[in-house]
């Protein structure tokens, strides 16, 4: 069983919009923009990993804390795409998180993301208990998306130490401090999160020269994988075997909706390490899973056939140790 912990679990809601209004300075009557087509589906880094992994027929469950209405809607999304779901409750509201994609822009998408309930002391030890029942029948614990208003930066890390404990693989899905923590820890597998800052630390993520000195810094950390994303179409892994560098030739104009891609990608890795495939070949699946999820309006390519298609336009280039 694989388990997913998503603190700031989300409804996330895409528009997709013809144009942006040329100026946004305030009228009299204020600025509407019509929207060509919307979706809703249940979100949070976390959950995206869980659907993907349900899809493909593993048994995975999702942790995390939900809230109000909003939440209840996220809860009956999760189950009814054959995730177990075992959140905590809490005071407030889910938050909801908006993004505007724009028609030739679909690779460059507008987010409005809410900040979220503060989550109380008592729900962190309700769910720290909630968590340990659930290591015991745990192969691997994904802890992703940034952490939620009232929780310590050593959240993951204390959850990561538990799933060591255990024996439990930990996948670290994040960014910022929340991330850099889990490295005592030695995690199985991280793979950062850049999209606020291109960084890991200290170290810049800008060049490749900058990933690999970022990635065999995380190694000497005891870190088993560290996967980077270079652009849009590339990522690159470093272990302590060697470093690879994934590319998928495919052209950014085939793209309708990257949001959930970097999920598809995290799921996909463990998809692949569930099917037998080694290290490199599941990262491939996963890169393959995050093209074909960026071609699509929906967050995530759930068709196994087309994943596998899109591996053929995934290449893939072992470099220098």
């Amino acid at each position: 069983m694989i388990l997913t912990v998503t603190p700031n679990p989300a409804l996330d809601k895409f528009y997709w919009l013809e144009r942006l209004p040329e100026t946004f300075a305030p009228v009299e009557e204020g600025i509407l923009i019509r929207a060509q087509k919307s979706l809703a589906s249940a979100g949070g880094k976390g959950i995206n990993v869980a659907v993907f992994l349900a899809a493909h027929g593993l048994e995975t469950v999702a942790m995390g804390f939900l809230a109000g209405h909003t939440g209840q809607i996220v809860l009956r999304d999760v189950l009814a795409r054959g995730v177990s779901a075992n959140f905590v409750w809490i005071d407030g509201e889910t938050r909801t998180n908006v993004a505007l994609i724009v028609r030739g822009r679909e690779y460059h998408p507008i987010h409005i993301h809410e900040e979220g309930p503060t989550i109380p002391d008592a729900a962190v030890a309700i769910f720290l208990r909630k968590y340990e029942r659930m290591l015991r029948y745990a192969n691997f614990v994904v802890l992703a998306g940034f952490l939620a208003p009232g929780l310590s930066p050593d959240f993951y890390r204390e959850l990561a130490r538990l799933a060591k404990n255990r024996g439990v693989k930990v996948v670290v899905h994040t960014g910022g401090e929340a991330l850099l923590h889990t490295f005592g820890e030695r995690p199985f597998l991280v793979k950062p999160d850049v999209r606020e800052a291109l960084c890991l630390g200290a170290l810049p993520l800008r060049t490749k020269e900058e990933i690999l000195v970022a990635g065999r810094r995380v190694i000497q950390e005891g870190v088993e994988f560290c996967l980077i994303s270079h652009h849009l179409t590339g990522d690159i892994l470093i272990s302590p075997d060697g470093v690879w560098e994934f590319e998928a030739r495919v052209p950014l104009s085939t793209f309708r909706n990257i949001v959930g891609a970097d999920d598809a990608l995290v799921g996909g890795i463990l998809v692949g390490l569930a099917q037998g495939k080694d290290f490199v070949e599941s990262v491939r699946y996963g890169m393959a899973a995050a093209i074909a999820s960026a071609e699509v309006e929906e967050k995530l390519c759930l068709d196994p056939d087309r994943i596998v298609a899109e591996m053929a336009r995934v290449e893939v280039r072992q470099g220098q140790r």
